[in-house]
């Protein structure tokens, strides 16, 4: 187990000093693990209802993140995935208590339903108005299955719902009925990739294979209702959305919210496709999505997954979602209807033609853009190993676009026409570095390139790569691609001085290349990112001059003169 942490039994309350320091609208109840807003004071002589939810903490941004102005007035957080002590939520329930009543929004798992409903019992004992709403939107579980229902992150939305209300003034009994509302309609269904460590067991509570996932799970890793192989984003969403869409009875035409909420551990960029293919597949089926957000919401500490949420709303509902909160847990924007974008200034394609098939460049082309589609995994994997794992893809991508765009290269202009053509689909299509220093190597071969003589390819070779060099400011020994490069260089023009023609010149600069390259596994590399890995890097060849090997290696087979 790897976790920034001090001690397993002080992450609930050193996260929530952490919490009450980056906001400090919040505040911590002396002595507990509570949470609740710096002005509860002037919210109890308000009068305003008060609203209280909790539960075992490693669910952060919930629950303590939603305490706010305009959401929760405080959360009362237990251990991690157990449910906070009855005396807990009494504590709090006492804490926040006001003339207006207060509001517990628990979600449907055995502990919090008994531990909050007793508090609940023993403060209406002390003369304090409160009221309950139960939230269980897992549409994975039948209604009379077990506990139930379990409440999942749709009780965000619930807070949300509720939060506004109270916030406007209204009494006790109509916040709990938009609440209550909220949590009968509101469906919500996840899947994990992965499972999740509590800090005090040490291991994961459950184990899945490389390429498995679990439907319908809980938010403490509780079982699901399947494991299945992983499935592209688009049908992961379509799943999801169908089960909560049928279980909720939702219609084409109806409005809704979506919430898109991460599970701990996705990446914001996941994140984002799933919130892209979920909102086309729900208007695929003619329901309008008013709202959409994605992000971190209700979490399972390091889990990989997400979850869907999808409320039905009204004008009502929507303007309470919209409605301001000072709870740093909730996005702090309002969502669009609909994809934004601005026209992009044309583009530059560079000349345009034809390139005959038999052409030599284009076969040159289109033997190096084969290989390096071939050797992807190869690069990539030693990229993984010495860089950033992204050569491989990079290069692979950049000659997907070779060989699509090759065949409208201006070939009747001669071949430094195309070369700049060819430099102009590496610049679009390849990012990172590689990118840019394959294209200054074909702009500057094409510069130097008169005519299509043996001497001239020569010279145009040479000119690439002191503009490889210039660019990059790499030399030979800095293990980077200019150490198979250059000597390719040197091997090429010295063939051709011996008298040797394009075959052998270009198998001569092919072996010059692979022997650069295999001479950089002794190097310590001093630029580009493996430079960070210091004497790590020893044993193992360039990734970016392995690549300059292997498609000279290429280039040396179907260029004739």
């Amino acid at each position: 187990m790897k976790k920034l942490i001090n001690a397993a039994g002080d992450v609930v309350g050193e996260a929530l000093d952490g919490l009450t320091l980056t906001h400090p609208g919040i505040a911590r109840l002396q002595g507990s693990t509570t949470a609740l807003r710096r002005d509860v004071a002037d919210v109890r002589a308000a009068g305003l209802v008060t609203l209280l939810s909790g539960g075992g903490a490693g669910h952060e941004p919930a629950h303590a993140g939603y305490v706010g102005r305009g959401m929760l007035t405080a959360a009362v957080a237990g251990e991690v995935f157990t449910s906070p002590s009855v005396d807990a939520v009494l504590e709090a329930i006492r804490a926040v208590a006001s003339p207006g009543g207060v509001l517990l929004i628990v979600k449907n798992y055995t502990g919090d339903r008994l531990n909050f409903g007793l508090a609940a019992e023993l403060a209406r004992s002390e003369g304090i108005d409160v009221a309950t709403v139960v939230v269980a939107d897992d549409v994975a579980l039948a209604g009379g299955a077990g506990a139930g229902r379990r409440g999942l992150a749709g009780t965000v939305l619930v807070h949300k719902v509720a939060g506004a209300a109270a916030e406007a003034g209204l009494p006790l009994d109509e916040v709990a009925r938009r609440a209550q509302r909220a949590a009968d309609t509101v469906g919500t269904m996840g899947l994990a990739l992965t499972p999740c460590t509590v800090p005090a067991a040490g291991q994961p509570g459950f184990l899945l294979e490389a390429d498995e996932i679990e439907w319908g799970l809980g938010i403490h890793g509780e079982p699901g209702v399947e494991r299945t192989t992983l499935q592209p984003a688009r049908d992961v969403v379509d799943r999801l959305l169908t089960a909560i869409v049928e279980d909720r009875g939702i219609a084409a035409g109806q409005r809704v919210a979506l919430l898109v909420n991460g599970l701990g551990a996705t990446p914001p960029m996941e994140l984002s496709i799933v919130a892209g293919a979920a909102v086309a597949r729900l208007r695929e089926r003619g329901i309008v999505v008013d709202r959409v957000w994605d992000g971190n919401f209700l979490t399972a500490l390091d889990m990989a997954g997400c979850s869907l949420s999808v409320l039905p709303v009204d004008d009502e509902t929507v303007a309470a979602l919209d409605a301001p909160t000072t709870a740093p847990g909730w996005p702090g924007t309002v969502s669009a209807g609909e994809p934004a974008s601005v026209p992009a200034p044309p583009a530059d394609r560079g000349e345009s033609g034809t390139l005959p098939v038999d052409d030599p460049v284009r076969r040159g082309l289109e033997a190096v853009a084969e290989a390096l589609i071939s050797v992807r995994d190869e690069l990539t994997e030693l990229d993984r190993e010495v860089g950033d794992g992204d050569l491989g893809i990079s290069l692979a991508r950049g000659a997907a676009a070779l060989l699509a765009e090759c065949p409208d290269y201006p070939g009747e202009a001669g071949p430094a026409a195309v070369l700049r053509a060819a430099s102009a689909t590496v610049r679009r299509s390849v990012g990172g570095t590689s990118g840019p220093l394959y294209a200054v190597l074909l702009l500057r071969a094409a510069a130097a390139l008169p005519d299509s003589t043996p001497r001239s390819w020569a010279a145009a070779l040479r000119a690439g790569v002191d503009g490889v060099r210039e660019v990059g400011g790499a030399e030979v020994g800095d293990r980077t691609m200019v150490d198979a490069l250059a000597p390719a260089a040197d091997a090429f023009e010295a063939a051709l001085r011996d008298g040797a023609g394009w075959r052998d010149a270009l198998s001569a600069a092919a072996d010059a290349a692979a022997a650069g390259a295999a001479a950089t596994a002794d190097i310590r590399a001093r630029l580009g990112r493996s430079s960070y890995l210091g004497d790590r890097v020893l044993g193992r060849p360039d990734p970016g001059a392995q690549a300059v090997a292997l498609w000279l290696a290429a280039l040396a087979g179907p260029v004739r003169p």
